[in-house]
């Protein structure tokens, strides 16, 4: 069983931290919305020659979140924050997957120099705030119906397997999530450890934090991932986050869509291996 360590962070939160091991240089790897930080176990297993940290956020995974503590994106970087500060890694390299993305760029431009190189995977950074009339957020609204128990764990690999959008996921990263993300109950079923509700508010987050206005405070090295563009999607905007970032480089993978890390971790784990001059 991998080593997980308490971190504090604010809001009375309290961090799982999990060591993902392995040797040499440290990174720390932040995961989307609705996953926890072991979903980057696939992914893990084949960073060679990097030490791997994964925090599971707050609302997420084994890090419940106490009442009253907020889900705004910016709140949230703080436990991007408090996590580094309790491996005491100055310059430490980072992987981020959509909302881990965005969490670590408002990290870094809450406080500069925390990161030495980024490596971010789909960043929600939407280029304009939502308006008056903006469709409402049906990411927000599909978690609200997620399903959140289930008799089995196999049952919720059936379930999920079988449909979409998990329905992409390599079998170990949709196993990963299972045996992560949900808890056993008392008669044998498994709950989604994080609850719709919290998962639904945490999405409605995702246009409210505008960090593409200070994209250009960022200066370390920054690697700007997506897969085949999709309109209104992080995809469609990551060439310009790209270009507006100092020292931003645009990486696309046309096989891959939004959960291109979960789809084919050993693809995106070279990519981040290349990325950070590992190999």
């Amino acid at each position: 069983m991998r080593a997980m360590e308490l971190v504090r962070s604010t809001d009375g939160v309290v961090l799982a931290l999990h060591d993902l091991g392995g040797g040499g240089d440290p990174v720390l790897l932040v995961h989307a919305t609705g996953f926890c930080g072991r979903i980057w176990d696939p992914v893990a297993a084949h960073l060679d020659g990097l030490r791997r940290w994964a925090p599971d956020l707050r609302a997420h995974g084994r890090t419940p979140r106490p009442p009253g503590a907020s889900v705004d994106w910016r709140r949230i970087a703080t436990d991007v924050l408090a996590t580094v500060d309790h491996l005491g890694i100055d310059g430490i390299a980072a992987v981020g997957h959509s909302m881990g993305g965005a969490c670590l760029l408002l990290a870094e431009v809450d406080r500069p120099g925390t990161f030495g190189q980024l490596y971010l995977y789909d960043p929600v950074v939407p280029l304009e705030p939502p308006g008056p009339d903006s469709a409402p957020n049906q990411l927000a609204a599909g978690a609200r119906r997620r399903r959140d128990t289930f008799p089995s764990r196999q049952a919720a690999i059936d379930n999920f397997g079988a449909k979409p959008p998990f329905d992409v996921l390599a079998p170990e990263s949709l196993w990963a999530y299972v045996d992560h993300g949900f808890e056993s109950q008392e008669d044998g079923s498994v709950r989604l450890r994080c609850r719709p509700a919290d998962e639904a508010e945490t999405y409605e987050g995702g246009s409210l934090h505008h960090v593409a206005d200070r994209l250009a405070e960022v200066a370390c090295p920054v690697t700007i991932a997506h897969g085949v563009p999709e309109e209104g999607r992080p995809s469609a905007w990551a060439p310009e986050v790209a270009r507006r970032l100092p020292q931003g480089r645009e990486l696309v993978f046309e096989q891959l869509g939004h959960f291109g890390p979960l789809q084919e971790p050993a693809t995106i784990a070279t990519s981040i291996l290349d990325a950070f001059g590992t190999r």
